[in-house]
C-alpha cells in the first residue's frame, strides 16, 4: 500500500508544489518516497510521485518510482498472485532483481501490455510510463479497492493522485463543492453516491474501477474497460458448488495473507471476519492478531459473539471501547484526511480500530468487506431469492423458513413482507428509506429515485451486482482505504478476490440460501474453523453504533457551535436542523441521517477554510 500522484502539463512542476504534495502523501507511505520527471516526446512535462508503505520485499530495492529498461512505474496496492506471475514470466525469459510484486507488475506489463490486467489478482492503482513512446497508462483494480482520482484542468494540466488533497497540492487550487453530490449524500445516503464516479469536489472524478486510461503522446486520453463481471450459472449440484467455493475461498484468503509483516484481522461477531481469522489461523497455520470494537448499546453489542470467536481461535485480541469524549475532534481529523465526510458512521469505528492497529505496531489488516455482496447476506437478498424460487414446489416451506430465521430481525417495513418482490419486482423504495423526509431539510428540495442498472435478468443477482460495482462495495472500499491510510495501515479484502467472485457468480442462486440460512456457502466453508454458534446465527451482525452514543446533542455549547453561521446552511435549513438536534433520535435511520448532517456541516466548514 502506498501513495501515488502525477501531473501532465505544458510547464514544469514547481519545487514548492512538489514538496507540498509529497508531504501530504506521508501517511499513505511513511517508509520511503521518490519522484520522477521528464519531458514527453510531445513536449509535455510529466511528474510521477510515490510514497511507500512497505509490506512485501521491505528492501529499498523495491522503492518507487521503479525504473527498468525504459519503463517507469508508480504503484499503490498488492498483486496477490505475484509469485505465480513471476514464475510464468521467468519461463518467458524475464529476469528479476527484487523479490516483491512491484517488479512483477512492471515485467508483466512489458510482456502482455494491457493484457496483464486480466492476469493480475489483487488491489491496485498504478501509473506506468514508457519512455521511448511517451505513453502513460493509468489503471485501477476490478472493484476499486485502491483509489485513483483525476482532475483535468485543461490548459493547466491533468492531475491524478490517490487522494484529493494531493491533487490540490499539485494544482495549487481547491475545487468548489459538488452540490449534487452533497444532496445525494444527505438525502439518499451512501448508496446513491458512487454510480457516476463523482466526488464532493466539482470536476474531480474517480478513474472507474476495472478500467485503464491510456494517454499516448499528443493524443487525447482513451478509457478502456478490461473486466466485466457476468452471471453465468452452471448446472451443478449443491455439493459441487460447496466444493468449488471451499477451494476458491481458501485460495483467496491464502493470497491476501502474503506479506513480509505481521498480520492483523478486524474481528467482529459476524461470520465474515471469523471465517477469515479461522482459515488463516487453523487451516493456513499463520500467526494473526485480532482487533475488535466494543459498543455498549445492546442493539449493536457484539461482545458475546466476539468472545465465542476468540474461544475457537486462541489468538491475541485487542478490544477497543468506543470513547465517549473527543468525538468531534476525531471526526474533524477524519474529514480533513478523507477530503470529505465519512460516508457511513461505521467508518468512524473503523478509524478507531485502525488507530489501535497502528499503535500496536501493525500495518496490514484483513476484513470482511464484500462478503454480503458476493455470498448474499442482506435482508432484502433473502426476499429477492424467494422471488427467484417462487416456482419451487416447496415454496411455502421456504416462506416459513424465512419467518423463522432472517424474517425475525427485519425492521424495514417494506421488507417484512416475504412476497415483496414477487408482488412488486421493480420496487426499490426500501433502499432510499426516509429520503422524502430528509429532503425537507434542504434549502432546495431534492429528489432522485433509485436507479438500478441491468446486468442480468436474475433479480437477486442483478441486485447483488449493483451493490458490488455501483452502490455499497465502492463506498466501503473508499472509506476502508482512508480509515486505514490515516494510520498507515493497509486494509485487504479477501472476499473480493477475482477468482472467488467469478466462482460465486457461476453458481445457481438456489445454492446461496439453504436450510433457511443466507450466506450458506460461506457458513459451510467455515465449519471446523469457526464456532457453530456464530455460523448458525441467523441474525446479521456488523460494526455499527448510533451517533448519540458519542455526542450529547442537548449540550447548549455544542448546539451553538453547530448552528453558527456557515456555508452549510446554503444546503440545509437552519431551523429544521435546530429542531432535529433537539428531538428524540430513536430510529436507526434518523441516527444515520443526524450523523450525515453533522459530518456534512464539519466538512463544509473545512472546505470553506481551504478555499480562503
Amino acid at each position: 500500500m502506498c501513495g501515488i500522484a502525477g501531473r501532465l502539463a505544458t510547464s514544469p512542476l514547481s519545487p514548492d508544489r512538489r514538496a507540498v504534495a509529497m508531504s501530504r502523501m506521508t501517511q499513505r507511505g511513511p517508509d520511503g518516497n521518490g519522484a520522477f520527471d521528464t519531458r514527453r516526446p510531445d513536449g509535455q512535462f510529466l511528474d510521477l510521485l510515490h510514497s511507500r508503505l512497505s509490506i512485501i520485499d521491505l528492501n529499498t530495492r523495491s522503492d518507487q518510482p521503479f525504473r527498468k529498461d525504459g519503463w517507469v512505474l508508480i504503484y499503490n496496492g498488492e498483486i496477490y498472485n505475484y509469485p505465480e506471475l513471476r514464475a510464468q514470466l521467468q519461463q518467458k525469459g524475464h529476469r528479476f532483481q527484487t523479490s516483491g510484486d512491484t517488479e512483477v507488475l512492471l515485467e508483466a506489463w512489458r510482456a502482455w501490455g494491457l493484457g496483464a490486467l486480466d492476469r493480475m489478482v489483487g488491489m491496485f492503482a498504478f501509473a506506468i510510463y514508457q519512455e521511448v513512446t511517451g505513453t502513460l497508462t493509468l489503471a485501477r483494480d476490478r472493484f476499486g479497492e485502491k483509489p485513483l482520482y483525476l482532475w483535468d484542468r485543461g490548459p493547466d494540466g491533468l492531475f491524478f493522485a490517490s487522494e484529493i488533497k494531493v491533487l490540490t497540492a499539485l494544482a495549487g487550487a481547491v475545487p468548489a463543492l459538488d452540490g449534487l453530490h452533497m444532496q445525494r449524500y444527505l438525502v439518499n445516503g451512501y448508496k446513491g453516491l458512487m454510480k457516476d464516479h463523482r466526488t464532493f469536489f466539482a470536476e474531480v472524478r474517480e478513474v472507474p474501477a476495472a478500467h485503464a486510461l491510456v494517454i499516448d503522446a499528443g493524443e487525447a486520453p482513451v478509457l478502456q474497460r478490461y473486466w466485466q463481471l457476468t452471471y453465468q450459472p452452471q448446472d451443478i449440484s449443491a455439493k459441487q458448488a460447496q466444493e468449488a467455493v471451499d477451494t476458491a475461498l481458501e485460495t483467496a484468503i491464502a493470497r491476501t495473507l502474503r506479506a513480509d509483516v505481521p498480520i492483523a484481522v478486524r474481528l467482529s461477531g459476524g461470520i465474515d471476519s471469523n471465517v477469515i481469522a479461522g482459515m488463516a489461523h487453523h487451516r493456513l497455520g499463520l500467526d494473526i492478531t485480532c482487533f475488535s470494537i466494543i459498543e455498549e448499546d445492546w442493539r449493536y453489542d457484539e461482545s458475546a459473539m466476539i468472545a465465542e470467536g476468540l474461544k475457537g481461535l486462541g489468538v491475541p485480541n485487542h478490544q477497543i471501547s468506543i470513547p465517549r469524549d473527543g468525538f468531534l475532534d476525531r471526526l474533524r481529523d477524519m474529514i480533513a484526511y478523507f477530503d470529505g465526510p465519512p460516508l457511513t458512521i461505521s467508518y468512524y469505528l473503523h478509524y478507531l480500530v485502525s488507530q489501535k492497529i497502528h499503535d500496536e505496531g501493525f500495518k496490514l489488516s484483513l476484513g470482511g468487506t464484500g462478503a454480503d455482496e458476493v455470498f448474499s447476506g442482506y435482508y432484502d437478498h433473502y426476499l429477492f431469492w424467494l422471488a427467484e424460487m417462487q416456482e419451487r414446489p416447496d415454496f411455502e416451506d421456504l416462506i416459513a423458513g424465512w419467518r423463522g430465521s432472517y424474517g425475525q430481525f427485519v425492521r424495514n417495513p417494506f421488507l417484512q413482507n416475504p412476497r415483496a418482490f414477487i408482488q412488486q419486482p421493480d420496487n426499490r423504495d426500501h433502499i432510499f428509506l426516509g429520503a422524502e423526509g430528509f429532503s425537507e431539510f434542504l434549502t432546495h428540495p431534492f429528489s432522485e429515485p433509485h436507479q438500478e442498472e441491468g446486468f442480468c435478468t436474475a433479480i437477486l443477482r442483478n441486485r447483488m451486482m449493483n451493490e458490488l460495482v455501483r452502490e455499497t462495495v465502492p463506498v466501503m472500499l473508499h472509506d476502508d482505504d482512508l480509515a486505514g491510510m490515516r494510520w498507515s495501515v493497509e486494509n485487504r479484502a479477501p472476499y473480493l478476490d477475482k477468482d472467488l467472485v467469478e466462482c460465486l457468480f457461476s453458481l445457481p442462486s438456489q445454492h446461496l440460501i439453504q436450510q433457511n440460512l443466507p450466506k450458506y456457502l460461506l457458513r459451510q466453508a467455515g465449519r471446523g474453523m469457526v464456532p457453530n454458534v456464530i455460523l448458525n446465527n441467523p441474525r446479521k451482525q456488523g460494526i455499527n453504533a448510533p451517533v448519540t452514543s458519542f455526542v450529547d446533542f442537548t449540550d447548549p455549547a455544542l448546539k451553538e457551535t453547530l448552528l453558527a453561521d456557515s456555508p452549510f446552511f446554503d444546503y440545509v435549513d437552519r431551523d429544521r436542523f435546530a429542531a432535529f438536534l433537539g428531538s428524540d433520535i430513536a430510529r436507526n435511520s434518523d441516527s444515520k441521517f443526524l450523523f450525515s448532517l453533522l459530518a456534512a456541516r464539519l466538512f463544509v466548514d473545512h472546505h470553506s477554510q481551504l478555499r480562503e
